[in-house]
């Protein structure tokens, strides 16, 4: 088990995956990616959100989410009538998400918590959000947590994973792929492993020669399989 030291009275939670825990570091760090790409990481995150298809008053959770950034721009897609809850292992992490909620004013909730244990009762969400977080875990914990996505999520409910890809080939692009050497394009076959059905994959262009290969996967709960269990 990894555990992250934090001067917080709130532990880091434990896992078997990597644990970041940053806070407003980790910030500085994508502000910083964002200064040298000419404002382009920006635009990725937009896209990320353009690829959720969000709607209005739906539920959304963010697994592995960080300092907020990607579940404060979801809030803004599902509205006053929707939630957006972010987890992630890292206290500091959280911590950040929760100013930065606070300071524009948005109800979200952010929790300590790990994707291999889910803390939300069975059906209780319409689209999961999981960003650079599956390269982050190792095969099995991969398994384990698309298997809790699917208890947490509504029939005929949403998943987008939006990760590095593994080079194919010899590339001159950056190379990310984590403690575990993985990519996004493993995700399919562990999705259809975990139940998922409508599964929809390809490549994301991050607009910019610094960052790796990126690309997304985007899958459903069988809303027949779930009605029958």
């Amino acid at each position: 088990m990894i555990h992250s030291s934090t001067s917080h009275q709130q532990k880091a939670a434990e896992t078997q995956g990597h644990v970041l825990n940053w806070g407003w570091r980790y910030d500085i760090m994508l502000w910083w990616s964002d200064i040298l790409s000419g404002g382009k990481w920006h635009e990725f995150e937009q896209q990320i959100i353009e690829k959720a298809t969000l709607q209005p008053g739906e539920t959304v959770l963010d697994v592995g989410c960080g300092t907020g950034t990607i579940a404060l721009f979801a809030s803004t897609k599902v509205g006053a009538k929707g939630r957006v809850v972010g987890i992630d292992p890292g206290p500091k992490q959280i911590d950040r998400a929760r100013a930065k909620a606070r300071r524009v004013g948005r109800p979200l909730d952010f929790r300590v918590g790990v994707i291999e244990h889910l803390p939300f009762p069975d059906r209780s969400f319409d689209v999961v959000l999981s960003t650079f977080v599956m390269h982050m875990l190792p095969e099995e914990l991969k398994r384990q947590g698309l298997v809790e996505i699917a208890r947490v999520l509504q029939p005929g409910g949403r998943l987008l994973i939006v990760d590095t890809r593994r080079p194919e080939e010899p590339s001159e692009q950056p190379v990310h792929t984590g403690p575990w050497n993985s990519g996004i394009q493993d995700q399919p076959a562990l999705l259809k492993e975990a139940g998922f059905v409508q599964i929809e994959s390809g490549e994301m262009e991050a607009g910019s020669s610094r960052f790796p290969a990126m690309g997304f996967v985007r899958a459903r709960i069988s809303e027949a399989k779930r009605e029958g269990e």
